[in-house]
């Protein structure tokens, strides 16, 4: 449990604050598992203690997870003027996407208080508003969105891999198919945390598949198109030998007529 939410059950009674803070806890250790028992969690603790930030919070990430997403942006603009936090401005914004709302989502993106923000709350904004403008059919404006100096980043973090991927998906629907192989190639290398599945998408573009395997790093990566003339060349290595084995045994058969005519010719 972090620190703001065990400073909000505080102000609770004993009983009842420790009764809302196990809810919280298995919302939390429940969001990525079993999103529909977490929204559980979080709404029973919502229902007992509505009055704290932390608890609409969680409540509002658990109602986006299970696609709620009106419920989501209720609790998380609750929780924001409670708190006078921003940190789920992201969220917000994407909840009005998940309502075909893709102007509003822009208008939370853009809010002043967005340069605040920490570096993967600010790049997460800006994968959202490129969303936003993919649904709005501007798939230009959508790259715009995503061109930030974080895409010049190297080091191993879920938001540059979220933010590599994004951008390579952008391009790829533009059709400068070689760069977003570059910027799937670049999400997979840093993408240590499993958060996008760069690695399909690279397989993909280039004509290879990706097969399981018990070497260190699970993947291997195998060309069809080199499997496919492999096959191809097995296949006629088999059929010439099968058809020096039909050879051999038409000379067998011609042999064996010549010395039963010869046999009987020494016979008359």
């Amino acid at each position: 449990m972090d620190k703001d939410t065990k400073r909000d059950l505080h102000s609770l009674p004993k009983t009842l604050a420790e009764l809302v803070g196990k809810h919280i806890v298995a919302a939390g250790l429940l969001v990525d598992e079993d999103p529909e028992r977490a929204y559980k969690h979080a709404a029973y603790a919502r229902r007992k203690a509505s009055r704290l930030p932390t608890v609409r919070e969680a409540s509002g990430i658990a109602a986006y997870t299970v696609g709620k997403w009106q419920e989501a942006l209720s609790d998380l603009r609750a929780a924001r003027r409670m708190s006078g936090r921003d940190t789920f401005l992201a969220i917000m914004a994407d909840c009005e996407r998940g309502l075909g709302r893709p102007e509003r989502a822009l208008e939370i993106t853009n809010d002043p208080a967005a340069k605040d923000l920490d570096a993967d709350e600010r790049i997460e904004l800006r994968i959202v508003a490129a969303g936003a403008r993919r649904d709005m059919g501007d798939v230009k404006a959508a790259l715009a969105e995503l061109q930030v100096p974080e895409l010049k980043e190297r080091r191993a973090r879920p938001y540059v891999a979220r933010l590599f991927y994004a951008y390579a998906d952008v391009l790829e629907e533009l059709g400068r198919k070689e760069d977003a192989r570059e910027y799937f190639a670049r999400a997979s290398s840093v993408d240590r945390e499993g958060v996008t599945d760069a690695d399909e998408r690279l397989a993909a573009i280039e004509g290879v598949e990706l097969v399981d395997s018990d070497v260190e790093d699970g993947v291997v990566w195998t060309d069809v198109e080199e499997e496919a003339d492999e096959a191809a060349a097995e296949a006629e290595a088999t059929a010439s030998r099968e058809r020096r084995d039909d050879k051999g045994r038409d000379h067998r058969r011609d042999d064996r007529r010549d010395d039963r005519r010869g046999g009987r010719e020494d016979r008359g």
